[in-house]
């Protein structure tokens, strides 16, 4: 499977401006066979846009934007992965991505389930118990939004459940570089699969985003990397190298759990 990682300045409060560039780099994508784009956290409104605007800018899982954006994927043929502000049924705002496959299809919906500081808590609800898993082009995908990836229980999950892709969009920024150049590549390593970290670049009023998106392979590797401005970096996912790592690193194996119960009790 090939896939392309859309690093990008936000553009706050624009949501058309976001849907013409995000048809943009379909359009792109498209033309070097990509299978599968991916952007940032909350990518429809731009992150740092305070708890009313959130609210006001909200739509339903499938609402005008996702249309708009299944009718993108369809003329181009690349299933697209976003960030926006999803409202719920019980009006409830939440920290959301969403995947449209090629036909247009919505696939699944998954929010955010820890929340970064004030500002994620100040505009969102936490997802609750809600890891879904879709099969697209023959893998297993599984989702993550930023702060999540940084608690190993989440990848590892992921992992578990047979996973062999985590798309993990992010609004990252500095002075957290660490988890981009580090952290993700740990995921990646320790739970034998690729992973997919796709960030802002550039500000947000005060917010510094750090770059680096990258696609991490199941052995550490880093097979696409951005630097710190616009990028669309692309990447195909080698299932041989998956297998191979996988026969290398037997850590799925080699697991007590058993011994690791004392980590859920309270």
């Amino acid at each position: 499977m090939r896939i392309a990682l859309y690093q990008c300045p936000p553009l706050p409060l624009e949501v058309g401006c976001n849907l013409q560039r995000l048809k943009a780099q379909a359009i792109e994508a498209a033309a070097q066979g990509v299978d599968l784009l991916v952007c940032p956290e909350m990518f429809l409104t731009g992150y740092n846009i305070g708890a009313d605007a959130a609210r006001a800018l909200a739509q339903l899982h499938d609402g005008p934007a996702a249309l708009e954006i299944a009718a993108v994927a369809r003329a181009s043929g690349v299933a697209i992965l976003y960030g926006y502000p999803e409202r719920s049924v019980d009006e409830q705002i939440y920290n959301a991505v969403q995947l449209i496959d090629d036909q247009g299809t919505r696939l699944c919906n998954y929010r955010k389930t820890h929340l970064y500081g004030d500002l994620d808590k100040s505009m969102f609800s936490a997802g609750e118990d809600d890891f879904p898993i879709v099969e697209f082009k023959g893998w297993k995908l599984g989702f993550l939004i930023c702060y999540d990836v940084e608690f190993p229980e989440n990848t590892r999950r992921l992992a578990l459940a047979g996973v062999e892709l985590i798309l993990v969009p992010t609004a990252n920024m500095a002075p957290y570089e660490f988890v981009a150049q580090v952290t993700v590549r740990a995921r990646a390593f320790e739970n034998q699969c690729f992973l997919a970290y796709t960030n802002y670049c550039g500000s947000e009023e005060d917010i510094h985003y750090c770059g680096l998106s990258s696609i991490c392979t199941p052995d550490g590797k880093q097979i696409g990397l951005a630097g710190h401005d616009e990028s669309l970096i692309i990447a195909t996912l080698d299932r041989q190298l998956l297998d191979d790592s996988r026969a290398l690193n037997t850590y799925f194996n080699d697991r007590r759990p058993g011994l690791y119960s004392g980590l859920v009790e309270r």
